[in-house]
């Protein structure tokens, strides 16, 4: 038997209620701070991530889902020291997204969506990593989105940006049910910051690092700061030694940061800062976020992001365009609201059962009617004996069976059954989405 790919799966009902009513709530929350919609392919050149997330992270050289293509147009440079017998150009290197900011800002730059107003973006779609299956990480996963991207001269920059996309995520979350999630920020600096704090964590690990874990050894060469992604227990120890960005902020930074805690606190947004928190990519500046839910266990991460102020740049812009934006992973958010899934899912508000020779036609036209007046019908058919579709109605979550006989179509009116009180009353035609509705209600 075939069965899915490892680190993949197949989403259910009722569980796919529960994402239908995740994304619903998303879309109503967003589209009130005025975010709209943007969809990018689902693979993109891989340079753009090499580029954009950074070429030393776990992401890129571990995780991504890269292949090449010999049938995409070659325009770009020489990718070097690869295949030894023919020329491998680098934009023939595609990629499976492993995240979505990079796509995005790319889309920005390419359709100069600035100059459209459209700075204010949001998506929704699945991303892809080859990491270790486990509970609530998976190789195709889901992220919800979004980013604010700008021109300086539109305030892009501001701490007021931090601070209204965090409350707009704390808004969110308490929208959807979940109250017991703890905010953690941190500043982790501008580039001239990061650079000093890289130089000091350089010489801080020199003594140590060979007592950790091959990754950090890498990461201590190539990007210090990607040392706080440890996840290994026997090097926490000595990474909580570590010297703290706080102490490497310069003075801008430092100001942007208090404003960020002072805004927050004006809109009455819960928040703790927490000195060790970077983010795992290369493109984040200055504030740095994540939303954590105890009921999720080890991985108690539900979304996390932070302020890019130098990706767009990075990737071809000709104008700064400050950004800040995060993800949230749908499949965590899902998890936390497990519990919801029965009353999300959607259930049938009445089955027609058609009984008797030629009642399938006239009750295929009933159910239209029906559904036209926006109710939930199963429709059952003639072929079936009558406790079989009572049963059907059963399992199809309906409240109450239509009856469509001859005598019912002579009447114009049907009979209607609750099948939880067994009680059964006639319902003129014209009566009847009314009815159904009321008893819905009621």
């Amino acid at each position: 038997m075939i069965k899915a790919v490892r680190g993949t799966r197949d989403l259910l009902p009722p569980e796919t209620a529960l994402w239908n009513f995740v994304e619903s709530a998303v879309r109503d929350v967003f589209r009130a701070y005025n975010f709209q919609e943007i969809r990018t392919p689902i693979f993109e050149e891989t340079q753009l991530f090499s580029r954009g997330v950074g070429a030393d992270t776990d992401i890129v050289t571990k995780e991504m889902y890269t292949f090449y293509d010999d049938r995409v147009a070659v325009d770009g440079p020489l990718l070097s020291a690869i295949g030894p017998s023919r020329e491998l150009r680098a934009s023939k290197w595609i990629t499976l997204r492993p995240e979505n900011t990079a796509g995005v800002v790319r889309a920005y730059i390419e359709h100069n969506l600035e100059s459209r107003g459209l700075n204010k973006l949001y998506y929704i779609g699945p991303q892809f990593r080859r990491e270790r299956p486990q509970k609530g990480r998976y190789r195709q996963f889901y992220q919800i989105g979004a980013e604010v991207i700008g021109p300086a001269s539109a305030g892009s920059e501001r701490p007021l940006r931090d601070a209204e996309v965090l409350e707009m995520l704390d808004t969110l979350l308490r929208r959807l049910g979940i109250s017991d999630f703890i905010l953690y920020i941190n500043s982790i600096g501008d580039s001239k910051d990061r650079a000093a704090y890289n130089e000091a964590l350089r010489r801080a690990l020199e003594p140590v690092v060979e007592n950790m874990c091959t990754d950090c050894q890498r990461r201590a060469v190539t990007n210090p700061l990607r040392v706080f992604d440890c996840k290994v227990p026997q090097d926490q120890p000595i990474i909580q030694t570590l010297p703290l960005i706080s102490d490497y902020l310069g003075a801008e930074s430092k100001e942007h940061f208090e404003n960020v805690q002072a805004l927050l606190k004006k809109a009455e947004v819960s928040f703790e800062v927490n000195p060790r928190l970077v983010r795992g990519l290369d493109y984040y500046t200055r504030t740095a976020f994540e939303f954590t839910h105890g009921a999720l266990g080890a991985q108690n991460a539900i979304l996390g992001g932070g302020r890019y102020d130098g990706l767009a740049e990075l990737l071809g812009s000709r104008e700064p365009a400050p950004g800040i934006g995060f993800a949230i992973g749908e499949d965590r958010l899902v998890m936390a609201l497990e519990g919801r899934a029965s009353e999300t899912m959607q259930r049938a508000d009445a089955y027609i059962a058609p009984v008797g020779e030629g009642m399938n036609r006239n009750a295929l036209v009933l159910a239209r009617d029906l559904r036209r007046e926006g109710l939930v019908i199963e429709l059952g058919d003639r072929s079936l004996r009558l406790k079989k579709m009572f049963e059907a109605a059963t399992k199809a979550g309906a409240k109450y069976i239509v009856i469509v006989g001859e005598n019912e179509v002579k009447a114009d009116a049907f009979a209607v059954k609750d099948l939880a009180t067994g009680e059964q009353v006639s319902v003129p035609r014209a009566e009847l989405p009314g009815k159904i509705r009321e008893w819905k209600i009621g």
